[in-house]
């Protein structure tokens, strides 16, 4: 018996000392301890949890292939072959990044997404902000950054004017993206909000993804595949529309056709304007959706529409002789887009776009006809190497082709084609969860111009706290010259822009404070090369924009309600077209500022909504004065308002009234080109051709799923 107590005891000492002790330090990239990593054998349960020194120590009778694992949440688990000492040993752990708590470069940036998660402004706010009309320029002119500019109704982005803003749908270029619209009367996008699942309005240093706007870039991006069947039917003070979306097995399909007419609506409400025929259009589009395996989308869009407007103007200096003047435009727009994620690492998107518009305008005995033809065809590569580095790499080419013919007097026929290539490349480098770099390059040829261009394009950011971050940006941006300037000299070289950028962005629990400061340095500015003769120019102008932007949002301090500010400081001078100097461009203004609130009130089933918006003076030129644009319209106000009534679960009715004081703004003045005989030039100010603008509709959805309304579209 004895001799089997002293058996055991031998055995269990034995093993006792078999045991080894193995210990050490487990701390980040930059030498700091971490607390709580968890410290294993793999495929034992011999193991230990770090101390606030980041230090652990354990004992295990494992002797050979000791395989040791550390492993914490945020960071990447570490594998060591413990083939040597086991004591003292020295862990460096590597930081994972999880894009959606990661900092976000959101320099020149507001974005929105179903998907996203740093929302500044989504679809959803385009269609309930009042004073917009639904129509996707109108609510982001009251994001900071943009101009004030009425008699337009485009995007004037930070000293840029309408043209220097492209819009993309789905990546894809829309070369001709608003309706036609009388002189001096704002235009609408052709595009419906509805559409859209999401939404990046970009003020500057955008991606190298997208060129041609030296200004800003709208990205949008259309809904996926529709889950339930419906019929939408609108009946409006403006027309009617009525579409359906049909849910298919792996896709969707979905149709609208729209009638406007402002024939009742002008007939009710007096306009300063003598119309002849009120604005009226046809328009249809028809929408699919297939998903292909289990992460590939084919999305097809196509939009037809076909419109026309006739009115008398008074000729400005005999405002008793009524000048009729007419507009008619057909227009067919095709998007096609896939992506696909082809592995673990690559994923693969491409597309195309095809657009077709015949113009047809007269004003007294003088008529112009222009046809515009453009086509985009892109591909695009996307590869994450890991959770810290990314790459986009891809190539397109946007081709277009306009002919215009000006009757007066004779026939003066001008044409160009263009056909532009361009490729790009652009990484992302997550250094950390609290720093991120971005840089990438654009290279396009022309072959109107002949000319080749790269444009760098560079943006940090760094978070200073759980909720805030600072970005700063540079960009080189390229854009051909006015359409009107390659008419008369095709060889014309390509506009520039140096964009440089630093905000302040602060997010938490529904509230946005964002800060941003930039500067804009224009170069290659088209300049006539006679003031008295148009036809001829050189590329020497330039100019700067630079300014201050202030965003504030609130969706969390008072109970269903949603508000927003924003302010916008601009200084621009800009030395082209006729201009004897550097002065500001008539559509700038240096302070806009707009304040956007929304409620849903519960006990009246309604949700209500103002929009009030000023902007200080804009300059004109009056030929009767010796000093060049010294004039001064008056200060811009607009107090708009709507209101959504929820008559029951799939009946809406919604009202709007644009500029609810009647305030009579005035956003310029327009001259003669030649004086009287006393040699003085006769004008008159450009206004809205209406103080107001009112909107009634009743919105109907038929659905076996009767949460569905369009209350989300309003």
């Amino acid at each position: 018996m004895k001799a089997l107590t002293l058996l055991f005891c031998s055995f269990f000492i034995a093993n006792a000392w078999a045991q080894q002790v193995i210990s050490g330090q487990v701390m980040d990239k930059q030498g700091s301890p971490l607390l709580g990593v968890n410290v294993y054998l793999e495929g034992t349960y011999d193991g230990a949890t770090t101390d606030l020194e980041g230090r652990f120590s354990f004992t295990s009778p494992e002797q050979d292939s000791l395989v040791l694992i550390a492993s914490s949440v945020g960071y990447r688990p570490m594998t060591l072959f413990l083939d040597g000492a086991t004591d003292q040993l020295a862990i460096h752990l590597i930081e994972t990044i999880n894009r959606l708590d990661a900092v976000a470069i959101t320099t020149g940036s507001f974005s929105g997404s179903e998907e996203g998660h740093r929302e500044i402004l989504k679809p959803l706010d385009i269609v309930t902000t009042a004073g917009a009309t639904a129509d996707i320029p109108g609510a982001l002119n009251t994001l900071p950054g943009t101009q004030a500019v009425g008699e337009s109704g485009r995007l004037f982005v930070r000293g840029g004017d309408g043209r220097e803003t492209k819009t993309f749908i789905d990546g894809m270029l829309v070369h001709d993206e608003y309706s036609p619209a009388a002189p001096n009367t704002p235009s609408r996008s052709r595009f419906s909000p509805f559409m859209f699942k999401g939404t990046s309005f970009s003020t500057g240093g955008y991606s190298a993804e997208y060129g041609q706007a030296l200004s800003s870039a709208l990205i949008l991006t259309s809904k996926d595949v529709a889950e339930n069947d419906r019929t939408d039917i609108s009946l409006m003070t403006v027309g009617a529309d009525i579409s359906t979306t049909q849910s298919l097995k792996n896709g969707s399909l979905a149709a609208k056709a729209q009638y406007t007419n402002l024939t009742p609506y002008f007939t009710l409400l007096r306009q300063r304007l003598d119309w002849d025929q009120a604005p009226e259009e046809w328009n249809g589009n028809f929408t699919y959706r297939w998903r292909t395996g289990k992460t590939g989308m084919l999305k097809v869009f196509s939009n037809l529409s076909t419109s026309n407007l006739a009115l008398y103007e008074p000729d400005i200096a005999n405002p008793e002789v009524q000048v009729p003047v007419g507009v008619s435009n057909d227009y067919a727009y095709l998007n096609t887009s896939y992506r696909d994620v082809i592995n673990e690492k690559w994923g693969l998107r491409t597309g195309a776009s095809f657009t077709r518009s015949h113009d047809e305008a007269s004003r007294a005995a003088s008529s112009l006809q222009r046809d515009l033809t453009g086509f985009h065809t892109k591909m695009a590569a996307d590869y994450n190497h890991s959770d810290r580095l990314a790459l986009i790499l891809g190539g397109e080419v946007i081709g277009t082709s306009l002919r215009q013919t000006l009757s007066e007097g004779g026939q003066l026929k001008q044409s160009f084609d263009e056909h532009l290539a361009a490729s790009f490349v652009e990484t992302e480098w997550y250094a950390s969860s609290s720093l991120a770099f971005k840089a990438g390059l654009r290279a396009e040829y022309s072959s109107l111009s002949q000319q080749a261009t790269w444009s760098p394009r560079l943006s940090a950011a760094y978070k200073t706290g759980d909720h805030s971050q600072v970005s700063v940006a540079y960009g080189q941006f390229y854009q051909g010259a006015s359409r009107q300037v390659q008419l008369t000299m095709p060889q014309a070289v390509h506009e520039q822009a140096d964009h440089y950028l630093a905000n302040y962005q602060w997010e938490q629990e529904g509230r946005t404070f964002r800060i941003e400061a930039y500067e804009k340095r224009y170069a290659g500015l088209a300049r006539y090369g006679d003031i008295l003769d148009h036809n001829t120019f050189q590329f020497d102008g330039e100019g700067h924009a630079r300014g201050i932007d202030l965003f504030w949002r609130d969706s969390k301090t008072f109970k269903n309600t949603d508000y927003w500010v924003s302010y916008s400081f601009l200084d621009t001078r800009r030395r082209h077209q006729d201009f004897p100097g550097a002065f500001a461009p008539p559509f700038a203004s240096a302070h806009n500022f707009s304040l956007v609130t929304k409620q849903f009130i519960n006990e009246i089933k309604s949700q209500i909504g103002w929009t009030y918006s000023f902007a200080s003076p804009r300059s004109y030129h009056d030929p009767n004065e010796q000093a060049f644009m010294a004039g001064r319209t008056p200060w811009y106000h607009d107090l708009s308002f709507n209101i959504s009534y929820l008559f029951n679960s799939q009946v809406i009715l919604h009202a709007m009234v644009n500029n609810v004081l009647g305030i009579n703004n005035i956003f310029g003045y327009e001259y003669v080109a030649t004086p009287n005989e006393e040699g003085f030039y006769a004008g008159r100010p450009i206004m809205p051709p209406a103080r107001r603008f009112i909107f009634v509709g009743v919105f109907i959805t038929l659905s076996k799923n009767k949460s569905i309304n369009q209350l989300p579209n309003l």
